[in-house]
């Protein structure tokens, strides 16, 4: 059993800042990437950032400059720092992790609201 619990959601004044932090526990042997996509109603799941087990980053053009992810490898833990949040930064935001437990899969955490008011 694997699990991705997620932190750090809620709301904020557009110029503000949040951090999101996403735990994998369980039966786990090796991660390669872990990250953070969001969603909108009515709008596919977008792709915010990733960062693999090297420490390589990619994130949506949308956010860069922005938001910042980064990885603790000893705690299986991946951040998100949210910083200069804008309206359209409102969304459920969703941890992912691939992970290697009794094969490679891709594991979800349950979601978190960020909402950005203007």
């Amino acid at each position: 059993q694997v699990q991705l619990v997620e932190s750090g959601g809620g709301l904020v004044q557009a110029g503000g800042s949040l951090r999101l932090s996403c735990a994998a526990s369980g039966s786990i042997f090796s991660i390669i990437t872990m990250g953070w996509y969001r969603q909108v109603p009515g709008k596919q799941r977008e792709l915010v950032a990733d960062i693999t087990s090297a420490g390589i980053t990619k994130y949506a053009d949308s956010v860069k400059d922005r938001f910042t992810v980064s990885r603790d490898n000893a705690k299986n833990t991946v951040y998100l720092q949210m910083d200069s949040l804008q309206p359209q930064d409102t969304a459920v935001y969703y941890c992912y992790a691939r992970i290697y437990s009794s094969s490679w899969r891709d594991y979800w955490g349950q979601g978190t609201q960020v909402t950005v008011s203007s």
